[in-house]
């Protein structure tokens, strides 16, 4: 083998070992949901969040005073992290619903909405085949401020998924997103704390209302 096959191959190794190890920088995140459902057991049957920091920031106690609900976000996590981790925050817990919020960071780090849509159905898969019947809610990607140049590839993963979801009745495509645009066609300024990219009180009421209309359903 040539100098420069070598050096092609040393590349290449290292690139599946940086792929294959990404999602283990959330060992601790994850460690600490684990520590927390050991000290205090989560109930079977809740509705279990995960995903990104949309996720991690949002105040499900006080939006869902009456429903049981597992709050498993980690700020700046991708959807293949929520699918690497699944065995040890999601099915230990058997909830009735996961609510996921995943693709933002995907999209923003160069992902493609092929990418995205193709990891969803992974997820899917590795849920269902252990908790059948488990309802899986998709959250769309949201259209934010400050990544607004990358929603066009954003909207196509969403399009993508909200077809996916009609042909399987255990899928939800739950469109809190469309409600977060305003007349213009553009993101509601007053939606968002002062990065642009993350919701504020008024944005989350947004998401409730959506989510309370799926429960009430």
């Amino acid at each position: 083998m040539s100098s420069f096959s070598l050096r092609i191959f040393a590349i290449l190794c290292l690139s599946a070992l940086a792929l294959s190890a990404a999602p283990e920088k959330w060992g601790k995140d994850i460690a600490k949901f684990e520590a927390a459902a050991k000290a205090n057991p989560h109930p079977k049957g809740a509705l279990l969040f995960v995903g990104s920091s949309s996720i991690r920031m949002w105040d499900l106690k006080s939006s869902f005073p009456k429903q049981k609900t597992i709050n498993h976000g980690f700020g700046g996590s991708e959807l293949e992290d929520s699918l690497h981790f699944a065995d040890r925050i999601i099915i230990p817990h058997a909830p009735a619903m996961v609510l996921l919020y995943a693709g933002d960071n995907d999209i923003n780090k160069g992902k493609t909405a092929n990418r995205v849509v193709d990891d969803y159905k992974k997820f899917i898969a590795k849920i269902h085949a252990t908790l059948p019947k488990t309802r899986i809610i998709f959250l769309p990607i949201k259209p934010s401020l400050s990544r607004w140049e990358k929603w066009p590839e954003m909207k196509k993963a969403n399009l993508a998924i909200q077809d996916l979801s009609k042909k399987n009745p255990l899928l939800v495509y739950l469109d809190t997103a469309t409600p977060m645009l305003g007349d213009d066609g553009k993101p509601m300024p007053d939606l968002f704390k002062k990065d642009g990219l993350h919701l504020n009180d008024k944005g989350y009421q947004i998401w409730n209302k959506v989510v309370k209309n799926l429960l009430k359903n």
